[in-house]
């Protein structure tokens, strides 16, 4: 039927029937054939057949007939060959293949290496001692000719004893050794020649003098020793150019005429010759030839030669300004008549020499304790430990280190023990207090020591924000935050001068340490007083008021405004409040928190504290706080 399926029911096993038995076809099927066409059961399976030997017609591998002979039997030669001969031409059998020779020792006529009979002495029979030698004692004393190759000959020596060192006396723990012998500068010509190049980059690229050094030193592999060459080299220079630049003009009719890398010569050979007596005239002089001749200004060697010959032989007639002459500070401190003039105006004539004067005795770092990292008992064991030389700051966690070769590869340093960091600008993030949980923002936050200092008073809490207007001035910030495990900081490439709406009243606290004319660091960045133009002071005074207001209005009702610089100008710091106070009556004067030490305070003014390095011992900072009614 149509749709329904015609095969047969599957048949039921009766009861009792066992499994696996062939069971009867249900119809006759043709019979089966083999794999070859025969009927099934002719043959057996695999049946073997007959051997092909046994076949008549059966032919071996080589055309014979079966049987005839056996496989690989040996076939009878055709006919008489030569007798075979050795690998040496000699019949076979004559001599065994390995047999062994005479040895040389046994040989009659056999010679040593040293032309005598075998058996005579032995290979490395010992000679007889220097003792019983013709000629005198001594190591290096012996008849024309008779030395072997490259021996050295000269006086009498006497030899080095071979007898066992004394015992070291153990050195007691905590005491180090004083050499008895202060050690001279080296006069090694690449010092000399990186200074040259660290001097070029500021004076002729303006360059940064510490930037400059740090990446000439990492591009050469200069000593120790070298490197505080290069770096006396340049700091004196740069500090005392002025002075530099008058001993010059007396030698020369026209300094600024000369080839900007031959006048940077002569005035690095100049302050060598009149401020650094540990550094021989001829070393100055030769060197200086030396550096003109390689880097292509050959005719300009004598020139260099006769200049500094010339200073040597005059140097104790040069004509300095007396006490009195206009040019006196000028000369003598190495600070532009302009911004003298400005400091004079500022502070009154007695205060800007002083300023002009000053100049750290011993060079110095202050690093600043991580209060997330570690106690201050804890640190304080550390620093024992540190062949540093420490004083306590004015400042709470700060010390004063001496005597550090690179305290940025310090392991507490690399793992954020601590920070480095000036104390005028630890005191300038101290001013805003930001409490925690606080949301926050640093205006030009590079290189990023004021943003970590605050995320560590709000304890990795709230949110801080950190711009600055540089890519590459920003990862600074990101590394420093990676170092000390900071998590509440989120950096961004921003200008703070333009306004972002989203932020308008957001911000509990705003820190604006703006660009400035650095004049407050002069002390430890020298490079300041001659990069620095008087034309440059209206655009940093216009650039720092666009910030002011632009960054006042992220302040929330109730909130903290901070304006901080490192400049000792009055046009860049009290000046500016009191023009921002007219234009932003929201905005009122508020008194430095308990968190900034109390001997400090109490030099602040009405408008702002200005702190002074000669009077503080740190860097010249100007900070003022603010607060939004």
């Amino acid at each position: 039927m149509d749709g329904q399926d015609s095969r047969k029911p599957h048949r039921e096993r009766p009861a009792g029937d066992q499994p696996f038995v062939k069971r009867a076809p249900e119809r006759e099927r043709p019979a089966h054939k083999g794999p070859y066409g025969k009927p099934a059961g002719e043959r057996k399976p695999f049946e073997r057949g007959e051997p092909r030997e046994e076949r008549p017609d059966y032919k071996g591998p080589y055309g014979k007939p079966s049987g005839e002979r056996k496989p690989f039997e040996r076939r009878e030669r055709q006919g008489e060959r030569p007798a075979r001969k050795g690998p040496y031409g000699k019949p076979a059998g004559e001599r065994k293949p390995f047999e062994r020779r005479e040895t040389r020792e046994e040989r009659l006529d056999h010679k040593d290496p040293y032309g005598k009979p075998a058996g005579e002495r032995k290979p490395f029979e010992r000679r007889e001692t220097r003792e019983g030698r013709p000629y005198p004692k001594g190591p290096y004393v012996k008849p024309a000719g008779e030395g072997r190759p490259f021996e050295r000959r000269g006086p009498e020596q006497p030899m080095r004893q071979n007898r066992p060192f004394a015992p070291r006396t153990p050195r007691p723990q905590g005491i180090r050794p004083v050499p008895a012998v202060p050690i001279k500068p080296s006069l090694s010509p690449d010092a000399r020649r990186t200074a040259l190049n660290v001097l070029n980059r500021v004076l002729i690229d303006e360059g940064f003098a510490s930037l400059s050094l740090d990446e000439q030193f990492q591009q050469t592999s200069l000593a120790p020793r070298d490197k505080r060459l290069a770096t006396a080299l340049v700091y004196t220079t740069l500090e005392n150019l002025t002075k530099v630049d008058f001993a010059l003009d007396q030698f020369l009719k026209d300094r600024t005429e000369l080839e900007p890398r031959v006048l940077n010569l002569l005035r690095m050979s100049t302050s060598q010759l009149i401020l650094m007596d540990k550094v021989p005239d001829f070393a100055a002089v030769n060197e200086a030839v030396n550096m003109a001749r390689d880097m292509g200004l050959e005719p300009m060697t004598g020139l260099v030669n006769g200049v500094l010959r010339s200073l040597i032989r005059e140097r104790e007639n040069i004509p300095w300004p007396k006490v009195g002459d206009p040019n006196y500070l000028c000369v003598t401190y190495s600070v532009p008549a302009w911004l003298l003039e400005r400091l004079t105006e500022g502070y009154g004539a007695g205060t800007a020499e002083q300023i002009a004067a000053y100049r750290r005795e011993q060079h110095s770092i202050s690093i600043r304790r991580n209060t997330l990292r570690i106690s201050e008992k804890d640190f304080s064991e550390i620093l024992k430990k540190k062949v540093w030389q420490v004083t306590p700051g004015l400042v709470p966690d700060v010390y004063h280190i001496a005597g550090a070769a690179s305290i940025a590869r310090d392991t507490h340093f690399l793992d954020g023990t601590f920070s480095i960091q000036g104390e005028g600008s630890i005191l300038a993030a101290l001013a805003l207090a930001p409490a925690i949980g606080a949301r926050v923002l640093d205006a030009c936050a590079a290189p990023g020591g004021k943003t970590c200092l605050m995320a560590e008073l709000m304890q990795n809490t709230g949110r801080i924000h950190a711009w600055d207007v540089h890519e590459h001035r920003v990862r600074l910030i990101e590394a420093q935050l990676e170092r000390l495990r900071i998590y509440n900081v989120r950096p961004a490439v921003r200008d703070a001068s333009v306004y972002q709406e989203r932020f308008e009243g957001e911000m509990d606290a705003v820190l604006l340490d703006a660009p400035c004319s650095g004049t407050g660091v002069m002390a430890e960045k020298p490079d300041v007083k001659q990069r620095l133009k008087p034309e440059d002071m209206p655009k940093l005074v216009d650039l720092q008021r666009r910030l002011l207001g632009t960054v006042s209005r992220y302040v929330k009702p109730g909130g903290i405004l901070v304006y901080a610089t490192c400049s000792l100008l009055p046009e860049e710091n009290s000046q500016q409040i009191e023009w921002f106070l007219k234009e932003h009556p929201e905005f009122t004067s508020d008194p430095l928190p308990a968190s900034i030490p109390e001997g400090i305070r109490a030099l602040g003014k009405e408008n702002g504290l200005q702190l002074l390095p000669h009077r503080d011992g740190m860097e010249g900072f100007f900070i003022a706080r603010l607060k939004k009614a």
